[in-house]
């Protein structure tokens, strides 16, 4: 049996109350391994070791911050098979998703490697004879990043990447259901050659340990992704220090089609859109708003399409849909459903017979404001459908929620295409493309219970630099 520790300074370390837990496979709940089960102590231990190593890490040249990434890039091509494997095994990813959050990973240190030589600032003229004036972006200490399980690959590289880039260090808490992609991560970053103490991580209950790292003294910011009830939480613990956070958080994100729009993309979109990874992403399409025009044909063969999907062998390219990650988020999905259904929705499709841990693909239609499924996110393999009558209706439709995240389209006209977009209220509008689109270096974020700032190579530098003004005085 497998056992991890803690990833602190450069080594791995026995856990301070001795104490481990198990990370169990979804799909069979086999144990995966035993898992460090960190405490406040771990948490200013790894603090600890984050600030000594800013002072000579944040102090580094570019051209070896990006030696490091693009080594580390290598390296996940050179293990992909492994990193696969951990994804299938540990969070129940399908092959397909696996193999883009892996290439994510690849992309991301690269997109990230660029970065150093470009943290420029500016010379100004200034109001006084003799005198001019420069910006400059420093780092701005130790960053603490906590990510979720549906992608942890993906948001480990996402935050960490980008700290590395910055001359930052941080102290990383990752969903107790995914240890291992973090394990693996480490050593990656280890073999890269990231100075000892600029990567940390404590794993264990992060009911128990979070607010340690992020109220922290010596944390200087804070990067978060998870659910909206838990950012607002780190929101306000950030507050009262006045330290800067981004929060990546949650989705209720609509698939519109016009009836002008491509049937047969607009379908490819909505079933990747919803039934990629079992639904369990922020930005799935877990409201679909039809033009009435097009909705029959699109229902008819929306249900057909889900009534074929693959659901359960993870490594079979065909697999769709794989297991809820845990017993507490399928009693959600199964609950939304039966609420849903008990007040009236519609059945399409789906809500039969699980398979496991795997949830039916499934469709409701006359879903209204008393059930949870309406405005709640689900993270499962769940949509609504609303057939609309005009445009207006369906932005309006669009736009009444709570969340603000992607925004998907399709129409074929262009004029409608971008009047559409800058009416939406989301951080993300796709034309003519799924919901689900993600790359290292665009603006990546949204709007009210979908968080807070942006990520991304660019934007990730309004929280892991500071601007600094200097002045010179001339004879």
């Amino acid at each position: 049996m497998k056992t991890s520790k803690l990833w602190i300074g450069g080594e791995h370390l026995e856990p301070t109350g001795g104490n481990y837990f198990e990370d169990l496979n979804p799909s069979d709940q086999a144990v995966i391994a035993n898992v460090a089960k960190g405490t406040p102590a771990d948490i200013d231990r790894a603090v600890a070791a984050a600030v000594q190593a800013f002072a000579t890490f944040s102090q580094t040249q570019a051209k070896e911050r990006e030696a490091i990434l693009c080594r580390a890039a290598a390296l996940v091509e050179r293990d992909r098979d492994e990193y696969l494997q951990l994804l299938i095994d540990e969070v129940g990813s399908p092959i397909m998703k696996a193999q883009f959050e892996v290439d994510y990973c690849i992309n991301a240190f690269r997109a990230a490697a660029g970065v150093p030589r470009r943290l420029t600032g500016q010379t100004m003229p200034l109001d006084r004879p003799g005198a001019f004036g420069m910006s400059v972006r420093e780092p701005v200490g130790v960053i603490a990043c906590i990510t979720p399980f549906n992608v942890p690959l993906l948001k480990n590289v996402k935050q960490i990447a980008m700290v590395i880039a910055t001359g930052n260090t941080a102290v990383l808490l990752p969903s107790e259901f995914a240890s291992q992609v973090t394990v693996k991560f480490a050593e990656t970053l280890a073999e890269a050659g990231t100075p000892a103490g600029v990567f940390n991580y404590v794993t264990g209950d992060p009911f128990e340990i979070g607010d340690s790292l992020t109220s922290h003294a010596d944390i200087a910011a804070i990067n978060f992704c998870g659910s909206p009830r838990i950012g607002k939480h780190v929101a306000e613990l950030a507050a009262r220090d006045l330290k800067p956070v981004t929060l990546e958080l949650g989705g209720k994100s609509p698939l519109v089609v016009l009836d002008d729009a491509d049937l047969d993309k607009a379908l490819e979109a909505a079933t990747i859109g919803i039934f990629f990874f079992q639904g369990q992403a922020c930005m799935a399409s877990s409201r679909i708003i039809l033009q009435r025009g097009i909705a029959d044909k699109f229902i008819a063969a929306y249900t057909e399409i889900a009534a074929n999907i693959k659901i359960g062998d993870l490594s079979d390219p065909e697999t769709a849909i794989g297991p809820i990650i845990s017993p507490r988020q399928q009693a959600r999905v199964k609950a939304h459903i039966d609420d849903a259904i008990a007040k009236g929705a519609t059945l399409i499709h789906g809500a039969g017979e699980w398979q496991g841990a795997c949830c039916p693909p499934t469709i409701l239609s006359d879903v209204d404001e008393s059930m949870s499924l309406c405005r709640e996110e689900t993270f499962g393999p769940v949509t609504s459908i609303y057939p609309v009558d005009t445009i207006e209706e369906a932005l309006a439709l669009a736009n009444d929620t709570d969340y603000g995240l992607s925004f998907s389209l399709f129409t074929r006209d262009i004029s409608t295409a971008l009047n559409l977009a800058r009416g939406a209220n989301a951080g993300m509008v796709h034309i003519n493309a799924m919901s689900i689109q993600d790359e290292p270096h665009v603006p990546f974020g949204g709007n009210g219970l979908s968080g807070f700032g942006r990520e991304g190579t660019d934007a990730d530098l309004d929280i892991m630099t500071r601007w600094k003004w200097i002045t010179v005085q001339l004879d």
